[in-house]
């Protein structure tokens, strides 16, 4: 057998198995044999593991990347002029977008992650997904370093969509995901869209992700805060409690139960919205589950810091404040509850007028406004290295778990048949871990990354592996 490259001496891990001692053969960057002392061939690149770790790619299903839309809506701004938005397209989204599919992938690639599942964001005037998800596609190619997929934002289901392009998405452009919001004013949908959403999903045999915290809570909570002059970054958190998560988690479970559909429930932060998750899965309904790395490695306090620094870490959910949902987390990843553990990066700078410090040009309290801030975190780079480190390396999860919820199962779930796993006919996208043995831990800091953001929220995090 004719191989181009082959890995040699490596400790190879998938969802299932560890195996010791291991060569891959590859060919055309396709994986064709996998087993001890594979012959030599002429010619062949070989690389010397070292004994090292070997994993499959990771696969990041959700990431946010030449989206200027999430930026502006995210920070439930209502004085926008959405006049001239159409398509998914805002005109003047070099001022709004930091991470491109150029920037954003290749800050993937240097975090081990070598496929991402991004968004085409439908706005509230699109009458059609169908020039969306062409106009994603324009952003995207040629500019990626690693392989990439698709989910679209519905924000305007209408009967045209849902009945006649829904089906054109999936058959034309292998879309098999839609992405639903039950807040933020400019994307949220209400019970009745999020049926009809639902009722062509099933039809279809597609997934449905939805974005679950209570809206009219959050602006209940975000009123009467504004009015006591608790507006700091801080009272971001204060605004969205857990029990906001947990009653619309508890809200979309009972629609999709009603619909009996598939739903995942992204980047989910709190023991209670994990709970529900979990009944769910014990009477055998297809829900599914996805989390961060911020919900795990971060607390609230992270909101706390000095000047507006803590609107480096403002996301939505939340980063909460009791440990005990953070341990919540890492258990649901354990028991299965998560299948999925995501960046949802979502890439804002930090020191630009229409960043993180949009939050203090509103107002005239001196620590600015919380409602201002763009939601999100950058954390396309980190994600696959932080739970290796603290995940892998401290002893709370197994290498084979670490495989399953980074890679894997995104895959499956999605349908990247050829991803999330070594194994002959998958895909060559490997990520060899280097030696404990030779490996010098370090502190990070934002400087080592790849992205185009000023920040990382993991500043400090002290990394054991990479």
């Amino acid at each position: 057998m004719d191989f181009d490259l082959i890995v040699r001496n490596g400790t190879i891990v998938t969802a299932s198995d560890i195996w010791e001692s291991c060569d891959i053969g590859i060919k055309d960057g396709t994986i064709v044999a996998v087993g001890p002392r594979l012959p030599a061939t002429a010619g062949a690149q070989e690389i010397d593991a070292e004994g090292a770790f070997i994993t499959p790619g990771g696969v990041d299903s959700h990431v946010h990347l030449s989206q200027a839309g999430i930026l502006i809506h995210n920070a439930n701004i209502d004085g926008i002029d959405r006049s001239t938005f159409t398509n998914g397209v805002i005109p003047d989204r070099e001022n709004y977008v930091a991470d491109t599919y150029d920037t954003g992938t290749r800050s993937a690639v240097a975090g081990g992650t070598t496929t991402v599942v991004t968004f085409a964001c439908q706005l509230k005037k699109d009458e059609s997904i169908i020039p969306v998800i062409e106009n994603y596609h324009k952003h995207a190619k040629d500019q990626s370093y690693c392989d990439y997929a698709f989910h679209v934002i519905i924000t305007n289901p209408t009967p045209q969509i849902v009945e006649e392009e829904f089906p054109r998405m999936v058959d034309e452009y292998g879309i098999t995901s839609v992405k639903l919001y039950m807040t933020y004013k400019p994307m949220r949908l209400h019970d009745y869209q999020i049926l009809d959403v639902m009722y062509s999903a099933r039809k279809l045999g597609i997934t449905t992700m939805v974005h679950a915290e209570n809206a009219d809570i959050i602006d209940w909570m975000t009123q009467h805060l504004e009015a006591k002059l608790m507006t700091q970054p801080y009272h971001h958190g204060t605004s969205r409690p857990p029990i906001v998560e947990a009653e619309a988690t508890n809200r979309v479970i009972c629609l999709a139960e009603l619909m009996d559909t598939p739903i995942l429930l992204v980047h989910i932060s709190s023991a209670n919205a994990a709970k529900h998750i979990r009944d769910a899965q014990t009477r055998l309904l297809p829900v599914y589950g996805e989390t961060c790395p911020q919900y795990m490695f971060l607390l609230a306090d992270s909101m706390r810091k000095e000047g507006f620094e803590g609107a480096k870490c403002v996301c939505s959910p939340p980063i909460r404040e009791d440990k005990s949902d953070q341990d919540a987390i890492w258990a649901g990843i354990k028991n299965g509850t998560f299948n999925i553990v995501s960046s949802d990066h979502a890439p804002s700078k930090y020191d630009h007028p229409n960043g993180k410090k949009l939050g203090l040009q509103h107002g005239n309290l001196p620590h600015g406004k919380f409602r201002f801030i763009p939601n999100g975190l950058p954390g396309v780079e980190t994600r696959v290295p932080l739970l290796f480190s603290g995940g892998v390396l401290s002893g709370r999860i197994s290498p084979q778990k670490f495989v399953e919820v980074t890679s894997t199962n995104p895959a499956k779930l999605y349908g990247l048949k050829k991803k999330g796993c070594i194994g002959p006919s998958f895909d060559a996208d490997i990520v060899i871990w280097y030696p404990q043995a030779t490996f010098q831990p370090f502190n990070l800091t934002n400087e080592m990354l790849h992205h185009a953001i000023d920040y990382t929220p993991f500043e400090g995090i002290e990394f054991k592996n990479w």
